[in-house]
């Protein structure tokens, strides 16, 4: 079992629920009466964590099998080892476990869109949504041409940890869109696309002799560094932006209590030596970005 928990990868499930709990903490800001829709339920938040929980899972499978399959994953790797890689899981029973999580993640999936839409033309659109999510997990590194190796990682990160999960979350429990939910939406967006890019930093060297085309590979050390540079503070810029338009109570400030996390990670980033220096600086990213979710989000339902 240890084996398959390291394989599961439990430290990345934090970042892959934040964006749902930003959205849920959204619409609990929504007056159903006025709109005439439904505002926060209990069970749409419990339904979408456990989606976005086998989701994360089955992405972190198919990218252990893939980067394997495609020798990325070699003695030359910087982070921690893979359980393919070392041998502790076949490549079919990783097959077979990302069948199982994937069947899980459509199932869940399936439940929630219909307790939250019920039998309407926007279930049908939203289980497409969810196929498509699932494709996307799946295909990030595994398979023929996977998009991770084309440089398309960061645009899939931003669309399903951001716009997506943010946005998706808030209509199944409100069905209805509000353009100011965008904002927070990019700026989650945003923040865990930066995550992927310390990890492609971390992994540069490597990535480029096993021909994995990154967006850091293919824009440089120097230029990745500005980017994520704008990637972390352009999310935060833009939670500063939101609160400031729509701020009702000061309790919406929380979020900035995570600010100096952020500091000394940018910090760290343009300091770091050596490619492998960055490896830590992978999850303080991620726990800043989760505890500005939980600050975010405890500051917009205590000013409701």
């Amino acid at each position: 079992m240890k084996q398959w928990l390291h394989a599961f990868r439990l430290r990345t499930l934090p970042l892959a629920v934040s964006s749902i709990i930003v959205g849920s903490a959204l619409a609990c800001m929504v007056d159903g009466e006025v709109m005439g829709n439904p505002g926060f339920r209990r069970s749409v938040l419990v339904l979408a964590l456990l989606t976005a929980v086998l989701l994360q899972i089955l992405s972190n499978l198919a990218n252990d099998l893939g980067d394997h399959q495609h020798g990325t994953d070699n003695n030359e790797r910087v982070g921690p080892q893979r359980a393919v890689q070392s041998g502790a899981i076949t490549p079919a029973q990783m097959k077979l476990a990302m069948v199982i999580c994937g069947a899980l993640a459509f199932l869940s999936g399936a439940v929630l869109i219909t307790i939250a839409l019920g039998f309407t033309v926007r279930t049908l659109l939203f289980l497409l949504l969810g196929i498509a999510a699932i494709a996307a997990a799946v295909r990030y590194t595994f398979g023929r041409n996977p998009y991770g190796y084309a440089g398309l990682g960061d645009l899939s990160v931003f669309l399903f940890f951001g716009l997506v999960g943010v946005c998706g979350t808030f209509y199944l429990h409100t069905r209805t869109f509000l353009p100011h939910v965008l904002v927070p939406a990019t700026a989650f967006g945003l923040l865990s696309a930066g995550v992927l890019n310390v990890n492609n930093m971390r992994d540069i060297d490597n990535d480029a002799a096993s021909g994995k085309r990154t967006l850091v590979v293919r824009m440089g050390s120097a230029n990745a560094r500005v980017y994520h540079s704008f990637l972390v503070t352009g999310g935060l810029v833009l939670l500063v932006l939101f609160t400031l338009f729509l701020q009702v109570s000061p309790w919406q400030w929380a979020f900035l209590l995570a600010l100096p996390m952020f500091a000394v990670h940018l910090n760290r980033v343009w300091t770091a030596p050596t490619p492998r220096a960055l490896d830590p600086q992978l999850k303080v990213l991620a726990l800043g970005t989760f505890l500005t979710a939980l600050l975010f989000s405890l500051g917009l339902i205590l000013a409701g």
